[in-house]
């Protein structure tokens, strides 16, 4: 028999959650613990919409954000009778761009195809897209494992095609806007090599990244730039040894890495309740409620069939020349792996550190620019990434801004000033504990450290008057203290480090500090 809550086809029944709790009871928000009796198994849908200044076919601005709406229109943009398409060679750069970058074969010719079904945000009643021949395919990216491992990720597509508009829902209103109707979309399409929600997670971000660095996407999907929509099924480890699959359900409305990683971990775990139950998963669309944290029915899955695919008879095969293939692939930036790479075997930098720098373009060219003013040499490159990750991501984040680390291109600091900060540390100028006040004063008011340091007095103390003075003033005021450690407390160093640190306001030379203090707490 079914489990409660379920239904023979592998729905939810109205008002009920997986382990059949009525909704009115609230939700409590858990993280899936997927039955060890089955394997989960993801492909992923990607869809990136190109920066680009035009729409894909027509010469609309693809600058769209906050215009009103349906002002970003034209007759080729609504369907109108007569309008003709015409492809965007920015567009299809963009693409090729992309799938070299994930290491794809890039087609000698490629054929837009009629994707056709009907909606209010699809005008013509047909999408004009890629489907048997695509501009880009059989690629990999390769994601880094919890262990410490590597994993591939066959990529089995990548083609272009033109996005939608959008529906809002009002009471019993639907409202069209078609500003976005038309504007220039690339799908990526993985192959069904992702095993968890944690490796989906590692792979979109990984790929965000890539676009990212390569220019052709914002990457912002709260926005709706970069949206992904992951296929999910179970099987159990017997079918995986027979190479059979279960059957797939295609998640939507995922707004954020967080949501994806939840959503595949939810779903699963629906699946395996199902199936636990006796039920059967129909191949359908669920969508993701991000308040009760659930997946929820959306409607049944249409096959390839359903769209009757055919040649766009108003675009001519798209033939791509051998040398704009290869004057592309000369123009790619250093992508994340291997600026990651590099920065660990000629810079020594530990991999965490590499790898949180080189997560975001924004962060690495930050990073290399206070390198080249600061240097290379005697593991400097290592101790800027530890005052970048350490300190000005923890600014980053306290100021709301560590959401979105590419504002690191943004801060007060720039990587000039923070090398000049370091280089006063290093010179014995102040310490760095006063290094990282003097840092929250550079973040809010954009001065020089020099500045800084003049202006509040923060000079590091290394009078050796000064410092016997307050480590004086620390047994006079603690001679009980004084007393345990001559009797062979040693551990109370430290609390005497302390207070004559307090009594110089942090400012002491902290190694000629601890030199006297050892030496009069020796001496009889």
């Amino acid at each position: 028999m079914p489990s409660p809550g379920v239904d023979h086809a592998g729905g939810l029944e109205p008002g009920r959650n997986v382990d059949g709790r009525s909704e009115a009871h609230g939700f409590t928000e858990r993280t899936p613990q997927l039955t060890q009796e089955y394997n989960v198994v993801v492909g992923m849908e990607v869809h990136a919409q190109l920066l680009t200044n035009t729409k894909m076919f027509c010469r609309c601005s693809a600058d769209y954000q906050g215009a009103p709406p349906n002002t970003h229109t034209c007759p080729v943009c609504l369907g109108l009778p007569g309008a003709l398409p015409v492809s965007n060679r920015a567009a299809v750069e963009a693409t090729i761009r992309t799938g070299l970058a994930l290491n794809c074969e890039i087609a000698e010719t490629a054929v837009f195809a009629r994707k056709n079904y009907h909606y209010p945000d699809l005008p013509k009643g047909y999408q004009i897209s890629q489907y048997e021949l695509p501009l880009c395919r059989n690629g990999w990216v390769e994601i880094e494992l919890p262990d410490g491992g590597v994993k591939r990720i066959r990529i089995h597509r990548a083609h272009l095609e033109e996005d939608t508009g959008k529906n809002t829902h009002a009471g019993l209103h639907t409202l069209v806007d078609l500003n976005r109707a038309g504007m220039p979309l690339m799908e990526i399409v993985t192959e069904a090599d992702i095993a968890s929600a944690d490796e989906a997670y590692a792979f979109l971000t990984k790929l965000r990244s890539i676009l990212r660095y390569l220019g052709v996407n914002s990457g912002n999907m709260e926005e709706g730039a970069l949206r992904c929509e992951p296929n999910i099924s179970v099987r159990t480890p017997e079918q995986a040894a027979r190479g059979e699959l279960g059957t797939k359900v295609e998640v939507k409305n995922l707004n954020s890495l967080r949501a994806v990683r939840n959503a595949i971990a939810y779903e699963a775990e629906r699946q395996a309740d199902v199936l636990n139950g006796g039920g059967v998963i129909e191949q359908v669309n669920m969508g993701w409620d991000e308040d009760r944290q659930r997946t929820v029915l959306q409607r049944s899955k249409e096959s390839s069939e359903d769209y009757r695919y055919f040649p766009e008879p108003d675009l001519p095969p798209l033939v791509v020349d051998r040398q704009w293939v290869e004057k592309t692939a000369r123009t790619l930036p250093e992508l994340p792996d291997a600026k990651e790479r590099r920065y660990r075997q000629d810079w020594s930098l530990r991999p965490a550190d590499a790898g949180a720098i080189t997560g975001e373009k924004a962060v690495a060219d930050y990073f290399e620019a206070a390198v080249a003013a600061y240097g290379r040499e005697d593991g400097k490159p290592q101790r800027m990434a530890n005052w970048i990750t350490d300190e000005l991501f923890r600014l980053l984040y306290a100021d709301g801004e560590g959401q979105d680390l590419r504002q690191i291109a943004d801060t007060r600091v720039q990587p000039q000033q923070l090398a000049a900060l370091v280089q006063m540390v290093d010179a014995r100028e102040i310490n760095a504990n006063t290094g990282k006040k003097v840092l929250e004063q550079m973040y809010s008011s954009g001065d020089d450290p020099q500045a800084v340091v003049e202006r509040e007095g923060l000079a590091m103390v290394s009078n050796t008057d000064v410092i016997d003075a307050a480590v004086q003033a620390a047994f006079d005021s603690n001679p009980d203290e004084l007393a345990r450690y001559r009797s062979g407390e040693k551990k109370l160093f430290g609390f005497f480090m302390g207070q004559m640190m307090r009594a110089t306001k942090g400012k002491a030379d902290p190694q000629a500090a601890r030199r006297r203090l050892q030496e009069m707490l020796d001496s009889s």
